[in-house]
């Protein structure tokens, strides 16, 4: 008899949650359209007026106040002028993606480029971003950091990783002297958060993963499978300055990986060092220059100032356009 009762349960409960499913696709389906229709007419009414940029602020404030009186909140100056930009970044009615809501677009409409707003379009259906998700990715300039955007329908490791990574989620101080096992915890504690922040197609894998061999025993960090890739990739957290012995391990633990772990329909395992410091000179004259599948990322357990982030990105990005450069030249 309870058994019965929680399979009625849950069949009513599929229905219900299916329902409600297809109500709000619906309703936000309807909303969309609305607005980019409310968006089109104000762009072509505007364009009648002789002197633009006046005559649709004047209009817009008038129009505002009286669809405020006829139909209360939703019509005030701020949501029409997104509605205008709305229409204006999206011009073609059936580019617009019903999987996203109107606070998605309305943080899509601020964005700068064609190229950096398809990104994030793609990236918040393909991992089921939600507003505030969108609105952390945009703020922390995701789309900048990721170290090379594909030039084709195939995923690389290059798409897919960024540098630098920001872990401000963990809730660790910057300025305080904090373990590896601090930060490890701290990341599983938030694996979420963490995946987002890391890239799409991650999936965890093990904490501490043990790997012996005939005269040893060792630990790796964290283990993740990367179902885009198809790959394991591995990650050794630094908390200090990066040194030959760090490269040194996380190359070995990758051949060891690949020597013991990896299936045969995997490809080649991915190693990639965490660290909070790190020597370009290093990474420059070590197997980290020589192999395509071994890494050296940067993080911050704070989220910086958007100026400070741009400069830090953008020496990231000139050091890996000279490395891919100089890798060309030496094959």
């Amino acid at each position: 008899m309870e058994v019965s009762e929680d399979s009625l349960f849950q069949s009513i409960k599929e229905i219900i949650n299916l329902s409600r499913e297809k109500v709000f696709r619906i309703a936000n389906s309807t909303l969309l359209l609305t607005y980019w229709q409310i968006g089109q007419l104000i762009v072509e009414d505007e364009q009648k007026g002789k002197e633009r940029a006046e005559y649709g602020k004047y209009t817009l404030k008038n129009l505002s106040k009286k669809l405020t009186l006829e139909f209360g909140k939703g019509f005030d100056y701020t949501n029409l002028s997104n509605m205008r930009k709305f229409y204006q970044a999206f011009p073609i009615v059936d580019a617009l993606r019903q999987q996203l809501s109107w606070t998605h677009y309305r943080l899509l409409i601020k964005l700068d480029n064609s190229d950096k707003m398809n990104y994030y379009i793609n990236e918040s259906i393909q991992n089921n971003w939600n507003y505030r998700d969108l609105k952390r990715q945009i703020n922390s300039l995701a789309y900048e950091r990721v170290l090379q955007h594909k030039k084709s329908s195939h995923e690389t490791i290059h798409s897919v990783l960024k540098d630098p990574y920001i872990f401000e989620f963990l809730g660790l101080k910057a300025n305080e002297k904090i373990s590896e096992k601090e930060i490890e915890t701290g990341i599983i504690d938030h694996i979420q958060k963490f995946l987002l922040e890391f890239g799409k197609g991650f999936a965890f894998v093990a904490r501490q993963q043990h790997i012996s061999t005939e005269t040893s025993d060792f630990y790796i960090d964290l283990v993740f499978y990367n179902y885009i890739l198809k790959c394991f990739v591995i990650i050794d957290l630094k908390t200090g300055e990066l040194s030959h012995q760090d490269i040194g391990q996380i190359d070995m633990y990758v051949r060891m990986y690949d020597d013991l772990k990896r299936n045969e329909d995997d490809n080649p395992t991915i190693g990639i060092l965490l660290c909070s410091e790190k020597d370009e000179t290093i990474v420059k004259y070590s197997v980290l220059n020589d192999k395509n599948n071994l890494f050296a990322s940067k993080y911050l357990l704070y989220l910086p100032k958007e100026e400070e982030l741009k400069q830090i990105i953008d020496q990231d990005r000139i050091r890996f356009e000279l490395d891919q450069e100089d890798k060309k030249q030496r094959s």
